[in-house]
């Protein structure tokens, strides 16, 4: 598998950064919008798996299928553009302006709460037989997951709303470290690989992911949870988009562009006042044959020591 090394990583997400600011904004909201929901679909496969055989750390395993698809097909999601943006802004590369990093955000958000939504009235459709019936243990294990990440921070106060920022900053940490690692391989073996190891690890632990959010409160309004849509936004989703911004920016673009991207290798050795000392005998070459006399010698070194003195500008 081809390997990218880090400083022509970062080159390629400075690139990124600023291309995605050039998108029109119907091609940006597409992108957006089958991004969001190709990850909510592998979020509703991972939880089905978790449920139907009672082992989350199976569910977790499978979950990446959906990121890694939309990462392939070159959609986006907020969580990666809250990392390269930034960059590219900083980097001053052409177009990549701070009016136009924001355009890109509001794009993306909207498109991925499209999509996001899209698949959660899907789901609770199916969940429940088009709202003919309870819904299925599926459709009640998301309700519970709605219910647990508002209600229960709600419940803890500021010490609740701390946590919820905290597992958003960890969970972009790992999903944006997957969105890296996919342009470190030029072969789909190295990308789907990369990606796939830090989402896994995000999925299990219980971090907050802004767009799979999008899918799973409103998912659970629909089905029935004990919550309200006021409860989402102020206990859950607002935090997390802080707490994804933060985590992706200063965990994985920061360190990478300061430490690969500025920083360059010596090329030369440092300058000396070499030029302006005095030859010893062994730098100075030896004199002819016919010149061996003392009075020879002497007009050849005095040659060479003003040759070797530094000329006035």
């Amino acid at each position: 598998m081809s390997y990218v090394k880090p400083a022509e990583l970062v080159e390629r997400m400075l690139d990124a950064g600023a291309s995605k600011m050039q998108l029109s904004a119907r091609d940006t909201v597409v992108r957006a919008f089958m991004g969001a929901a190709l990850l909510t679909m592998g979020a509703a496969f991972a939880v089905t798996v978790s449920t139907q055989t009672g082992q989350p750390l199976l569910g977790a395993l499978l979950f990446p299928v959906g990121f890694a698809i939309l990462y392939l097909f070159g959609y986006d999601l907020l969580t990666g553009v809250f990392t390269l943006g930034p960059l590219a802004v900083i980097a001053r590369r052409p177009g990549a302006t701070v009016p136009a990093m924001l355009r890109n955000w509001g794009l993306v958000l909207l498109g991925n709460a499209g999509g996001a939504v899209l698949v959660a009235v899907l789901m609770a459709l199916y969940f429940t037989y088009s709202f003919s019936s309870e819904p299925s243990a599926v459709g009640q294990a998301i309700s519970e997951i709605g219910h647990g990440r508002t209600v229960g921070y709600a419940e803890h106060g500021a010490a609740g709303m701390l946590t919820l920022f905290v597992r958003g900053v960890l969970c972009n940490w790992l999903v944006s470290t997957g969105v890296v690692l996919a342009m470190a391989s030029d072969s789909i073996t190295g990308k789907v690989l990369g990606m796939w190891l830090p989402i896994m690890l995000f999925f299990y632990m219980g971090f907050e992911h802004s767009v799979v959010n999008m899918f799973l409160f409103p998912s659970g309004l629909l089905l029935g949870a004990d919550f309200t849509l006021w409860d989402y936004l102020i206990w859950n989703e607002f935090p997390t988009l802080l707490g994804n911004l933060v985590g992706g920016l200063l965990f994985v673009g920061l360190p990478l562009y300061l430490s690969h991207g500025r920083t360059r290798p010596r090329t030369s050795a440092p300058r000396t006042v070499a030029a302006v000392e005095v030859p010893t005998s062994s730098s100075v070459s030896p004199a002819p044959a016919e010149l061996e006399s003392d009075a020879g010698a002497e007009t050849v070194l005095a040659d060479v020591e003003r040759e070797r003195q530094p000329t006035a500008v």
